[in-house]
């Protein structure tokens, strides 16, 4: 096998000997299998699920293209979406799901949580830098927070842009440019030569990395047997180990590279007034420099050392009906498994793409499609009952809350560990980058926490995500008690144990409470209220940092109470219940 793979690649059914086997010899999932013999048939007529179908009718098994036709009107019935396109995706959703979670998808569950590591690191990595920049450039500590704005501008762009855009270029190629960006642009950020110079280039690094959680988590549940969908989820374990690798790197780079206030003689809350030379205040160019390098590697270990197949989605809405067959093939030789897809049984399903029009997707369709998840149709069904419309409300109330929440505390946290602002003398840089390296450390295990105690029984998903909400937020007030290093050290690091609990949850505990059809709308627009909450943060910790230093965390505690007394309120709990 060679070392370096041909990411351009195209595919053949021939390229994958020994993968195909008939319908009739196929080994179906378990859950298809029962669905089919659970039913009670008399009448050769009635749809699949019907009461009156007998399960000894052999037409209708699981092993027959009836069978799998009659699968497919149910889930087209339930979808609401009946075109040729949207017929042959699901049977290719059958031909993922009856191969099974493999090697494939378990690397490619290592490359698509790089993405998720990126993305926070890039944000830890911007908290780390705003002292250095007060202290070379000039602005003050509340002004330099725009900077924090300039790479929510990029974030917001990025993820609005790749999301359409993974649909038309396809998702291999957005998958990769993202983090190619991200790693271009980190490099060069460690060359800034002014503020605003620093601001532009975090803003285009933004554009990249802010297209990996939606172009990475669309991939990666496209290749996902329905059965694993919930490791979905399990991707958000990379985003604290994003926090940790960069709060080490800044903890060498910023004690031994970097101007330290403590022995300043100017300024540093003085406006326009720079206290620091270029020469000594590299460590933040460091920092960047190494930051971008380590991206650049996961896009070379993305682009060269792993062969990813193209969406057999993409590929089909393209009218690339027989590489998309290819595709689920060579996942199944990945996986040393066989499959029964064809573009025979493709065609008996949803029609022959030489007879049926709407089997590819045109670039108009596939935008229509992307916006339609924001219509009144797609929204209206989250509101159907006074149950799902309440949960719905809630969760999006969360999200936007958390968003704005987190960043005010999280994105500054370098500098309210510096006193930076306040009538105290500030804290050398080595216990500063200590302390902020020690809260990484100790967040890490509240995702891993999360995942455990959402399934315990009489707590679940609603008061573990309450209770560390809560918890989180009283620990927000109390860090601003006092100034003390140790004190401030102490809850800082409980913060982001109880942080990274509520967040693992939250992720989780989203999709599971909409309605199947309609999850990805819901999901969505809580996603994208959280970013639009984010980018508001910046503007907030200003100027409310110029009236009190404490205050933009006193908004932190006071936006998270909010959604923990939401959270009181969720009339759902998913924990052992099926989806909606």
């Amino acid at each position: 096998m060679p070392i370096f793979v041909n990411p351009f690649q195209k595919h053949d059914v021939s390229d994958f000997p020994d993968t195909y086997v008939p319908l009739a010899h196929a080994e179906r999932h378990p859950s298809v299998v029962a669905a089919h013999k659970n039913v009670d048939i008399v009448k050769d007529e009635a749809p699949f699920g019907s009461p009156t179908r007998a399960a000894s009718d052999n037409k209708y098994s699981a092993h027959t293209i009836e069978g799998l036709i009659a699968e497919i009107d149910l889930d087209i019935a339930a979808s609401g979406h009946d075109t040729s396109y949207d017929r042959k995706s699901k049977v290719i959703n059958k031909a993922i799901m009856d191969i099974g979670m493999g090697w494939y998808q378990w690397q490619l569950f290592v490359l698509c949580g790089f993405g998720w590591l990126a993305d926070n690191l890039v944000l830890q990595v911007v908290a780390l830098t705003l002292p250095s920049l007060t202290s070379e450039f000039g602005p003050t500590s509340t002004q330099v927070r725009y900077t924090t704005c300039s790479i929510f501008v990029g974030l917001c762009v990025g993820a609005s842009f790749w999301g359409i855009a993974s649909d038309i270029i396809g998702r291999r190629l957005a998958f990769n440019t993202t983090l190619f960006l991200a790693g271009v642009f980190g490099l060069a950020v460690g060359g800034g030569p002014s503020w605003i110079g620093v601001c532009g280039l975090y803003a285009a690094l933004g554009v990249g990395v802010g297209g990996n959680l939606p172009v990475d988590g669309a991939l990666f549940l496209e290749f996902l047997p329905q059965a694993s969908q919930s490791l979905l989820t399990l991707l958000s374990v990379w985003w604290p180990v994003g926090q940790l690798i960069g709060s080490l790197i800044a903890w060498g780079f910023l004690i031994n590279y970097a101007c330290d206030p403590t022995l300043l003689s100017c300024n540093v809350t003085a406006p326009g007034e720079a206290c620091c030379h270029k020469d000594q205040n590299m460590g933040w160019r460091y920092l960047n420099i190494v930051t971008g390098a380590i991206i650049f590697l996961m896009f070379i270990a993305r682009f060269f050392f792993f062969h990813l197949f193209e969406s057999p989605k993409y590929l089909l809405s393209r009218g690339r009906q027989a590489e998309a067959v290819a595709t689920v093939h060579g996942i199944a030789y990945k996986n040393k498994r066989k499959t029964w897809l064809s573009e025979e049984i493709l065609n008996a399903v949803g029609g022959d793409p030489e007879v049926v029009s709407n089997v590819k997707l045109s670039v108009i369709d596939i935008i229509k499609r992307f916006f339609s998840k924001f219509s009144g149709d797609r929204i209206g069904p989250l509101f159907a009952t006074k149950r799902i419309g309440t949960m719905t409300s809630l969760v999006w109330f969360c999200w936007a809350t958390i968003g704005m929440g987190y960043p005010l505390f999280n994105a500054f946290l370098p500098q309210y560990l510096q006193n930076a602002g306040k009538d105290v003398p500030p804290t050398p840089n080595h216990i500063v980058y200590r302390n902020y390296a020690i809260t990484s450390i100790v967040g890490v295990p509240g995702s891993f926490i999360a995942a455990y105690t959402v399934d315990v029984k009489y707590i679940g998903r609603k008061y573990t995500i309450a209770v560390s909400t809560l918890i989180t937020g009283i620990l927000l007030f109390l860090f601003t008690l006092s100034s003390e290093p140790n004190y401030q050290l102490i809850f800082s690091s409980l913060e982001a144990f109880f942080q990274n609990v509520m967040y693992g949850v939250l992720y989780a505990y989203t999709p599971e409470v909409f309605p199947a059809p309609n999850r990805g709308t819901g999901t969505g627009i809580a996603s994208c209220l959280n970013r639009i909450t984010g980018l508001c943060a910046p503007i907030v910790a200003v100027h409310a940092g110029n009236v009190n230093p404490n205050a933009p965390v006193y908004a932190s505690g006071a936006l998270i109470i909010a959604a923990f007394l939401a959270m009181c309120l969720f009339p759902i709990e998913t924990r052992g219940k099926q989806s909606l």
